[in-house]
C-alpha cells in the first residue's frame, strides 16, 4: 500500500538521449526528459495540444536498460515516484527540482 502513496506513470517521448552520470558515492544513474502531449478543444472549439516536459532519473538495472536501449524520440512508459530536492548552484544560490525516479520502463 505504501507504493501507491507516491506513484507516477507517464507515457511520452524522450526529449534527448539519456545522460549517464555518477553520484558522489560512485553509483551510476541516467537522466532524461519525457514529453507528454494532451489534446483538447480550446475556447474557439479548435483542436489544441499541450506538451508537458518531465525530468526523469533512474538507477541500477533500470538505468542500464535505458542507457543501452533508449534514445531521443523513443516512445516509452515510465513508472516511478516523484522526488523533490534542492541543490547548490555555482553562484551560491539554492535551486529546486522536481523529478520522477523511474522504477520500471516499457518501450513501445
Amino acid at each position: 500500500m505504501n507504493r501507491l502513496k507516491n506513484r507516477v506513470q507517464l507515457i511520452g517521448n524522450l526529449g534527448q538521449n539519456p545522460e549517464v552520470k555518477e553520484s558522489q558515492n560512485g553509483k551510476k544513474f541516467v537522466k532524461f526528459s519525457i514529453a507528454t502531449n494532451e489534446s483538447y478543444k480550446n475556447s474557439e472549439g479548435e483542436k489544441a495540444e499541450d506538451t508537458q516536459w518531465h525530468n526523469v532519473m533512474a538507477w541500477g538495472k533500470t538505468a542500464e536498460i535505458i542507457e543501452n536501449h533508449c534514445s531521443k524520440g523513443d516512445h516509452i512508459m515510465v513508472e516511478g515516484k516523484l522526488q523533490h530536492r534542492k541543490y547548490d548552484r555555482e553562484d551560491g544560490s539554492t535551486g529546486y527540482v522536481t523529478e520522477v525516479v523511474a522504477h520500471e520502463i516499457l518501450m513501445f
